[in-house]
């Protein structure tokens, strides 16, 4: 990896779990904190980062919205991926009480993890950019009536006070993390039982079956296909690109034939990565 800014781009304030997410991958450099997703790929495109950290799924809520759009769009390179745990506190002003609360306020997909406190308790959800801004937002508010559902490390940067701890509905709650860059550092194998993982895109031709016959590849020679989605082009529903991860590389034999035939049934194939598994990838 050429490092030339020693900055990694994340979307959020300082303390969310995208930041934690930088700090635990990559503890010598410096989290850029951007506003949305489009920011954060335009820092790593524009050079003001060498890598981005981006989510791009969670084991509860789901994809994140739009990111399947943007990786396409953005000609950036997925060169990794990390799992991370997400553990939510409940945090709130010091000395706030329970009963005091009415909303509750952070990221769609937070809200959306810890749906079972929320509705026992009957609060208002609010979102927020990220969760981190939803504590900051607390914070700057001074609103006793305000709670904010985000990681731990919120609660040391912005001075609020945890009133529950690990309120997520499940503790099996684990969110994805791809690592972009602007170069294709596209990982080598070190060893034939080292487990990698190849992200393309494609389009399907216009004819019948073609998504079964350009899936065919794969089933003939092996290839496990841990993730096939498909989502609408330009707003019309006759314009489908599907995202797909298989484990193995490209240079695989197996890989390579079952790409050909992918090429043959489909047009735009692109791969935009190929990378190290995690570690707690098949575990989960």
């Amino acid at each position: 990896m050429t490092v030339k800014t020693n900055r990694i781009a994340f979307q959020g304030d300082f303390g969310a779990n995208s930041d934690m997410a930088c700090r635990d991958m990559f503890p010598s450099m410096e989290p850029l904190p951007c506003q949305t997703f489009e920011d954060a790929f335009l820092a790593v495109e524009n050079g003001d980062a060498d890598l981005g950290m981006i989510p791009i799924e969670n084991t509860i809520a789901g994809r994140v919205a739009d990111i399947h759009h943007l990786l396409p769009e953005s000609r950036l390179h997925i060169v990794g991926e990390y799992f991370m745990p997400i553990r939510f506190q409940l945090m709130v002003l010091p000395g706030v009480k329970h009963d005091e609360i009415r909303t509750v306020h952070s990221h769609i997909h937070a809200l959306g993890q810890c749906r079972k406190i929320v509705r026992a308790n009957r609060w208002k959800p609010i979102v927020a950019g990220d969760t981190a801004g939803a504590a900051k937002l607390v914070a700057e508010t001074g609103d006793r009536s305000m709670a904010a559902l985000a990681p731990r490390l919120a609660a040391d940067l912005y001075g609020l006070e945890i009133l529950a701890e690990n309120v997520e509905d499940t503790d099996s709650n684990v969110t994805r993390f791809v690592v972009l860059s602007r170069e294709d550092q596209r990982t080598t194998r070190k060893s034939k039982d080292e487990l990698i993982i190849t992200t393309f895109v494609f389009n399907v031709r216009n004819i019948p079956a073609a998504l079964y016959k350009a899936m065919g590849g794969f089933a003939t020679n092996g290839i496990n296909m841990t993730k096939l989605e498909s989502y609408q082009l330009g707003g019309k529903f006759v314009a489908t690109q599907f995202y797909a991860d298989i484990e193995g590389h490209p240079d695989d034999e197996g890989v390579r034939h079952a790409m050909d035939e992918l090429r043959f049934f489909s047009e735009n194939v692109r791969i935009l990565g190929t990378y190290k598994a995690h570690p707690m990838r098949g575990v989960l």
